[in-house]
């Protein structure tokens, strides 16, 4: 999917004055990491380590892990890639709604593709598949499954590797990551991104965690030098400094809180719960592109339109929340929008 991802601001004539397509932590990125960066400009005159496997040494020693089970890459979009790649052909169930870049690697590498909803898993249904593809939180809903419940499906299905996507679980305070389970299951692979809690898309830059095993499978099919000396250091940078870089989780999800409360009093509008600092609506009337449409050209303020979410409709819509002053923004245009003719 090249087109249809939040965050398309460059795609549209309009100034942008708020930006709640977008998942990724509003407030920029940690003090201190531009000028680090900018430091090491003279790496760009000679190539990359070729897996960056400093950093990867370092993100497993702050896991506790072996280098030999982290695998870095380009942003978490790579890591979906690889995998797809690397079980190519194979029967892969998606849990869904999903981001579309699971099925759109999986289809590309032809694999045979089934679906499960959400609400289905948590209900137990059964899973007929080799790979499984599970965001935690999920996006776009926010939703989550608890460390229990993750190792009951891997204890059940130890014939099937289950692909966790960890890239917003900085997000929230429902859940902590699944890592400690690699130690009990060999048939976890986690992808955690290293863009969207430090507010660094642009670089592009996660890694991979499982078994030594899963990831040599994984290395064998990996280009050489996806990570640029630039967000590999950012990226040493980010875990050097680890604590004092972490976003305002509790606040961000009092904002939250807040804001779709007061979403919710707007009768055009059902909004969703999440887990996350992101989350889904549905309009009572109209398409969610139509109402983009009309906030962008009104108010200079873009939404995501949530269409593409297989499962979801195109009334759905999802937004992260951002400062109190520009959520009011939004809250004020949505009641000019549901007041005007329909």
């Amino acid at each position: 999917m090249l087109h249809g991802h939040g965050d398309d601001g460059y795609r549209h004539p309009h100034p942008i004055k708020a930006d709640f397509s977008t998942n990724v932590w509003y407030g920029g990125e940690p003090a201190g990491l531009r000028d680090y960066v900018f430091s090491q400009w003279a790496t760009v005159n000679r190539y990359p380590e070729v897996l960056a496997e400093s950093l990867a040494a370092r993100i497993a020693a702050h896991h506790g892990l072996s280098a030999n089970q982290v695998l870095t890459s380009s942003g978490t979009t790579e890591s979906i890639y690889l995998l797809a790649q690397a079980w190519a052909g194979r029967r892969t169930t998606i849990v869904t709604p999903a981001f579309a870049e699971y099925e759109d690697a999986t289809r590309l590498h032809g694999h045979q593709l089934t679906f499960l909803p959400w609400e289905q898993l948590m209900a137990g249904a059964p899973l007929a598949a080799e790979l499984v593809f599970l965001c935690n939180p999920n996006n776009p809903t926010g939703s989550v499954l608890q460390e229990g419940e993750v190792a009951q499906l891997l204890a059940c299905h130890p014939q099937m590797v289950f692909v966790l996507d960890e890239a917003f679980i900085e997000f929230t305070t429902s859940i902590t990551t699944a890592l400690p389970l690699l130690g009990r299951f060999d048939n976890l692979v986690i992808m955690r991104s290293m863009t969207k809690a430090y507010a660094i898309p642009g670089l592009r830059l996660g890694y991979v965690v499982a078994s030594e095993k899963l990831v040599a499978h994984l290395t064998a099919a990996k280009a050489p030098w996806t990570v640029n000396a630039l967000a590999a250091a950012a990226g040493h940078f980010l875990f050097e400094h680890f604590e004092a870089v972490q976003p305002p989780v509790a606040q961000l999800l009092a904002d939250r809180a807040s804001f779709a409360a007061q979403l919710a009093e707007n009768k055009a509008l059902e909004i969703h719960p999440s887990h996350t600092h992101y989350f889904v609506g549905q309009l009572r009337r109209g398409t969610a592109a139509d109402l983009k449409r009309w906030l962008l050209a009104r108010h200079g303020l873009l939404i995501r339109d949530a269409a593409n979410f297989r499962d979801l409709t195109p009334a759905h819509f999802r937004l992260g929340t951002r400062p109190p002053a520009d959520n009011h923004l939004l809250l004020n245009a949505l009641r000019e929008w549901t007041d005007s003719p329909a």
